[in-house]
Protein backbone atom coordinates (compact mmCIF):
# COMPACT_ATOMS: atom_id res chain seq x y z
CA UNK A 1 0.00 0.00 0.00
CA UNK A 2 1.60 3.22 -1.12
CA UNK A 3 -0.82 5.55 0.88
CA UNK A 4 -3.34 5.05 2.76
CA UNK A 5 -5.62 7.96 1.03
CA UNK A 6 -4.46 7.00 -2.22
CA UNK A 7 -4.64 2.92 -1.95
CA UNK A 8 -7.06 1.88 -4.80
CA UNK A 9 -8.36 -1.37 -2.74
CA UNK A 10 -9.10 0.75 0.62
CA UNK A 11 -8.24 0.11 4.00
CA UNK A 12 -10.70 -1.34 5.90
CA UNK A 13 -11.72 -4.46 7.94
CA UNK A 14 -13.67 -6.09 4.70
CA UNK A 15 -10.30 -5.45 2.88
CA UNK A 16 -8.02 -6.96 5.76
CA UNK A 17 -9.94 -9.96 5.65
CA UNK A 18 -9.63 -10.23 1.70
CA UNK A 19 -6.37 -9.66 1.93
CA UNK A 20 -5.54 -12.19 4.56
CA UNK A 21 -7.42 -14.67 2.01
CA UNK A 22 -5.30 -13.58 -0.69
CA UNK A 23 -1.96 -14.31 0.93
CA UNK A 24 -3.20 -17.83 1.68
CA UNK A 25 -4.03 -18.52 -2.17
CA UNK A 26 -0.84 -17.13 -3.24
CA UNK A 27 1.52 -18.48 -0.46
CA UNK A 28 2.57 -20.97 -2.25
CA UNK A 29 4.37 -18.65 -5.19
CA UNK A 30 5.25 -16.12 -2.22
CA UNK A 31 7.15 -19.17 -0.42
CA UNK A 32 8.75 -20.40 -3.56
CA UNK A 33 10.28 -16.24 -4.46
CA UNK A 34 11.42 -16.64 -0.89
CA UNK A 35 12.64 -19.89 -1.01
CA UNK A 36 14.68 -18.86 -4.62
CA UNK A 37 16.10 -16.08 -2.42
CA UNK A 38 17.40 -18.28 0.30
CA UNK A 39 16.02 -15.82 3.33
CA UNK A 40 17.98 -16.80 6.23
CA UNK A 41 18.11 -16.72 9.72
CA UNK A 42 19.87 -13.62 10.65
CA UNK A 43 19.16 -11.32 8.23
CA UNK A 44 17.46 -7.93 8.19
CA UNK A 45 14.39 -7.06 5.61
CA UNK A 46 12.29 -4.36 4.99
CA UNK A 47 8.51 -5.04 3.58
CA UNK A 48 7.33 -2.42 1.87
CA UNK A 49 3.88 -1.41 1.74
CA UNK A 50 3.33 -4.40 4.51
CA UNK A 51 -0.43 -4.25 4.90
CA UNK A 52 -1.81 -6.39 7.78
CA UNK A 53 2.12 -8.21 7.91
CA UNK A 54 1.44 -11.07 6.68
CA UNK A 55 4.13 -11.26 4.34
CA UNK A 56 5.89 -9.52 7.61
CA UNK A 57 5.15 -12.81 9.55
CA UNK A 58 6.67 -15.12 7.25
CA UNK A 59 10.26 -13.14 6.64
CA UNK A 60 9.90 -13.34 10.47
CA UNK A 61 9.79 -17.26 10.28
CA UNK A 62 12.83 -17.51 8.37
CA UNK A 63 14.93 -14.53 9.85
CA UNK A 64 14.29 -16.26 13.81
CA UNK A 65 15.17 -14.58 16.93
CA UNK A 66 18.87 -12.90 15.63
CA UNK A 67 17.15 -11.01 12.60
CA UNK A 68 14.66 -8.57 12.32
CA UNK A 69 11.48 -7.06 9.71
CA UNK A 70 10.53 -3.50 9.60
CA UNK A 71 7.06 -3.36 8.34
CA UNK A 72 6.72 0.05 6.63
CA UNK A 73 2.90 0.60 5.88
CA UNK A 74 0.59 3.81 6.11
CA UNK A 75 -2.51 2.35 7.40
CA UNK A 76 -2.82 2.34 11.08
CA UNK A 77 -5.54 -0.21 11.17
CA UNK A 78 -2.93 -2.81 9.32
CA UNK A 79 -0.32 -1.85 11.57
CA UNK A 80 -1.99 -2.35 14.91
CA UNK A 81 -3.19 -6.24 13.25
CA UNK A 82 0.23 -6.73 12.80
CA UNK A 83 1.40 -5.48 16.24
CA UNK A 84 -1.12 -7.25 17.71
CA UNK A 85 -0.35 -10.86 16.45
CA UNK A 86 3.18 -9.65 17.17
CA UNK A 87 2.44 -9.80 20.65
CA UNK A 88 0.69 -12.73 20.41
CA UNK A 89 3.72 -14.67 18.98
CA UNK A 90 5.97 -13.48 21.89
CA UNK A 91 8.14 -11.85 18.87
CA UNK A 92 9.74 -8.57 19.33
CA UNK A 93 12.00 -7.89 16.25
CA UNK A 94 9.00 -6.83 14.02
CA UNK A 95 9.35 -3.11 13.33
CA UNK A 96 6.09 -1.30 12.51
CA UNK A 97 7.02 1.66 10.80
CA UNK A 98 3.68 3.76 9.73
CA UNK A 99 4.56 5.73 6.62
CA UNK A 100 5.07 5.62 3.06
CA UNK A 101 8.30 5.21 1.64
CA UNK A 102 7.97 9.34 0.29
CA UNK A 103 7.60 10.48 3.34
CA UNK A 104 10.40 8.18 5.65
CA UNK A 105 13.61 8.57 5.89
CA UNK A 106 15.21 4.81 5.34
CA UNK A 107 18.67 3.75 6.54
CA UNK A 108 21.32 3.58 3.79
CA UNK A 109 23.27 0.35 3.84
CA UNK A 110 21.02 -1.68 5.97
CA UNK A 111 18.40 -4.57 4.26
CA UNK A 112 19.55 -7.59 3.03
CA UNK A 113 15.94 -7.93 1.42
CA UNK A 114 13.50 -5.08 0.53
CA UNK A 115 10.40 -7.09 -0.28
CA UNK A 116 7.71 -5.19 -1.98
CA UNK A 117 4.25 -7.50 -2.80
CA UNK A 118 1.31 -6.09 -4.82
CA UNK A 119 2.27 -2.47 -4.65
CA UNK A 120 3.94 -0.98 -7.88
CA UNK A 121 1.47 -1.37 -9.95
CA UNK A 122 -0.58 1.17 -8.35
CA UNK A 123 2.24 3.88 -8.31
CA UNK A 124 2.35 7.00 -10.55
CA UNK A 125 5.90 7.25 -9.89
CA UNK A 126 7.24 3.64 -9.47
CA UNK A 127 10.67 4.82 -10.73
CA UNK A 128 10.80 7.43 -7.82
CA UNK A 129 9.53 4.86 -5.22
CA UNK A 130 11.79 2.50 -6.23
CA UNK A 131 15.29 4.70 -6.50
CA UNK A 132 14.79 5.92 -3.19
CA UNK A 133 14.54 2.36 -1.76
CA UNK A 134 18.22 1.23 -3.45
CA UNK A 135 20.08 3.40 -1.35
CA UNK A 136 18.72 1.12 2.05
CA UNK A 137 19.94 -2.14 0.35
CA UNK A 138 23.13 -3.57 1.85
CA UNK A 139 25.85 -4.00 -1.28
CA UNK A 140 24.84 -7.66 -2.00
CA UNK A 141 21.62 -7.04 -0.40
CA UNK A 142 18.37 -8.09 -3.05
CA UNK A 143 15.43 -5.87 -3.92
CA UNK A 144 12.43 -8.20 -4.65
CA UNK A 145 8.94 -7.35 -5.93
CA UNK A 146 5.80 -9.29 -6.62
CA UNK A 147 3.22 -8.18 -8.70
CA UNK A 148 0.87 -8.50 -12.22
CA UNK A 149 1.28 -8.57 -15.75
CA UNK A 150 -2.35 -7.79 -16.25
CA UNK A 151 -2.69 -10.23 -18.86
CA UNK A 152 -3.93 -14.47 -18.74
CA UNK A 153 -7.03 -13.32 -16.96
CA UNK A 154 -9.93 -15.59 -18.11
CA UNK A 155 -13.14 -18.13 -18.11
CA UNK A 156 -13.51 -21.02 -19.60
CA UNK A 157 -15.97 -21.52 -20.91
CA UNK A 158 -16.07 -18.70 -23.33
CA UNK A 159 -18.12 -15.69 -25.05
CA UNK A 160 -19.72 -14.45 -22.11
CA UNK A 161 -19.35 -10.55 -20.58
CA UNK A 162 -16.52 -12.12 -18.27
CA UNK A 163 -14.46 -11.63 -21.36
CA UNK A 164 -14.79 -7.83 -20.75
CA UNK A 165 -13.30 -8.09 -17.33
CA UNK A 166 -9.83 -7.67 -17.90
CA UNK A 167 -10.13 -4.01 -19.55
CA UNK A 168 -12.39 -3.08 -16.71
CA UNK A 169 -9.47 -4.21 -14.05
CA UNK A 170 -6.86 -2.56 -16.08
CA UNK A 171 -9.26 0.89 -16.33
CA UNK A 172 -9.45 0.49 -12.45
CA UNK A 173 -5.92 0.48 -11.85
CA UNK A 174 -5.33 3.16 -14.22
CA UNK A 175 -8.77 4.61 -12.51
CA UNK A 176 -5.62 5.56 -9.04
CA UNK A 177 -2.76 6.46 -11.28
CA UNK A 178 -1.42 2.99 -11.70
CA UNK A 179 -0.17 0.30 -13.88
CA UNK A 180 -1.48 -2.80 -15.28
CA UNK A 181 1.52 -3.89 -16.88
CA UNK A 182 4.23 -2.11 -14.33
CA UNK A 183 6.47 -5.12 -14.07
CA UNK A 184 7.22 -5.29 -17.84
CA UNK A 185 9.26 -1.97 -16.92
CA UNK A 186 11.27 -3.00 -13.87
CA UNK A 187 14.10 -5.30 -15.37
CA UNK A 188 15.26 -2.16 -17.55
CA UNK A 189 15.24 0.33 -14.62
CA UNK A 190 17.41 -2.00 -12.03
CA UNK A 191 19.89 -2.69 -14.55
CA UNK A 192 19.91 1.55 -15.29
CA UNK A 193 20.44 1.64 -11.42
CA UNK A 194 23.36 -0.65 -11.73
CA UNK A 195 21.64 -3.87 -9.98
CA UNK A 196 21.93 -7.47 -11.53
CA UNK A 197 18.44 -8.89 -12.38
CA UNK A 198 18.40 -12.52 -10.82
CA UNK A 199 14.69 -13.71 -11.23
CA UNK A 200 12.06 -12.56 -12.92
CA UNK A 201 9.42 -15.41 -13.26
CA UNK A 202 5.85 -15.09 -13.48
CA UNK A 203 3.18 -17.39 -12.14
CA UNK A 204 -0.65 -18.02 -12.67
CA UNK A 205 -3.23 -19.95 -10.73
CA UNK A 206 -6.10 -21.72 -12.07
CA UNK A 207 -8.83 -23.49 -10.60
CA UNK A 208 -12.85 -24.42 -10.51
CA UNK A 209 -15.92 -23.38 -8.80
CA UNK A 210 -14.57 -25.59 -5.95
CA UNK A 211 -11.11 -24.10 -5.66
CA UNK A 212 -9.29 -21.26 -3.53
CA UNK A 213 -8.54 -19.32 -6.31
CA UNK A 214 -11.77 -19.16 -7.63
CA UNK A 215 -12.84 -18.22 -4.46
CA UNK A 216 -10.49 -15.21 -4.38
CA UNK A 217 -11.37 -13.64 -7.46
CA UNK A 218 -14.92 -14.03 -6.23
CA UNK A 219 -14.15 -12.18 -3.35
CA UNK A 220 -12.61 -9.63 -5.41
CA UNK A 221 -15.50 -9.23 -7.51
CA UNK A 222 -18.23 -8.28 -4.76
CA UNK A 223 -16.56 -6.05 -2.81
CA UNK A 224 -14.69 -4.03 -6.12
CA UNK A 225 -17.23 -3.94 -8.84
CA UNK A 226 -19.81 -1.70 -6.66
CA UNK A 227 -16.58 0.44 -5.90
CA UNK A 228 -15.66 0.93 -9.52
CA UNK A 229 -19.45 2.12 -10.37
CA UNK A 230 -18.42 4.84 -7.16
CA UNK A 231 -15.30 5.54 -9.12
CA UNK A 232 -17.34 5.94 -12.26
CA UNK A 233 -14.84 2.77 -13.88
CA UNK A 234 -18.32 0.96 -15.30
CA UNK A 235 -21.61 1.90 -14.93
CA UNK A 236 -24.13 0.21 -12.56
CA UNK A 237 -25.96 -1.89 -15.35
CA UNK A 238 -22.24 -3.34 -16.69
CA UNK A 239 -21.30 -4.00 -12.82
CA UNK A 240 -25.00 -6.04 -12.34
CA UNK A 241 -24.11 -7.75 -15.51
CA UNK A 242 -20.76 -9.03 -14.57
CA UNK A 243 -21.69 -10.24 -11.12
CA UNK A 244 -25.18 -11.84 -12.90
CA UNK A 245 -22.50 -13.80 -15.06
CA UNK A 246 -20.18 -14.36 -12.61
CA UNK A 247 -22.73 -16.21 -10.42
CA UNK A 248 -23.91 -18.28 -13.11
CA UNK A 249 -20.27 -19.38 -13.99
CA UNK A 250 -19.83 -20.09 -10.00
CA UNK A 251 -22.95 -22.55 -10.56
CA UNK A 252 -21.45 -24.42 -13.29
CA UNK A 253 -19.07 -27.10 -12.58
CA UNK A 254 -17.33 -27.24 -15.38
CA UNK A 255 -15.92 -23.68 -15.28
CA UNK A 256 -12.08 -22.83 -14.93
CA UNK A 257 -10.74 -19.52 -13.86
CA UNK A 258 -7.66 -18.08 -14.92
CA UNK A 259 -5.97 -15.68 -12.66
CA UNK A 260 -3.82 -12.87 -14.24
CA UNK A 261 -0.29 -13.38 -14.30
CA UNK A 262 1.94 -12.44 -10.98
CA UNK A 263 5.57 -11.86 -11.69
CA UNK A 264 8.43 -12.54 -9.68
CA UNK A 265 11.21 -9.84 -9.89
CA UNK A 266 14.47 -9.75 -7.94
CA UNK A 267 17.78 -7.93 -8.44
CA UNK A 268 20.63 -7.60 -6.42
CA UNK A 269 23.08 -4.51 -5.52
Amino acid sequence: MSNEKEYLLGTNNAELERLRFQHGVWRSVTDGFLDRLHVSEGWKCLDVGAGPGFVSMDLRTRVGESGEVTALEPSQLYLQYLRDEQKQRGWDNIVCLQGTVESTELPSDTYDLIFIRWVVNFLSDRELFLAKLLPSLKPGGVIAIQDYWYEGLSLYPKGTPFERMPDIVRAYYRAGGGDPYATGTIPSFMKEQGLSLIDFSPHQLAGGPETPIFEWVHRFLTLHLPLMVEKGVISQEECDIQLSNWNEHRNNPETIYFSPLVVDIAARR
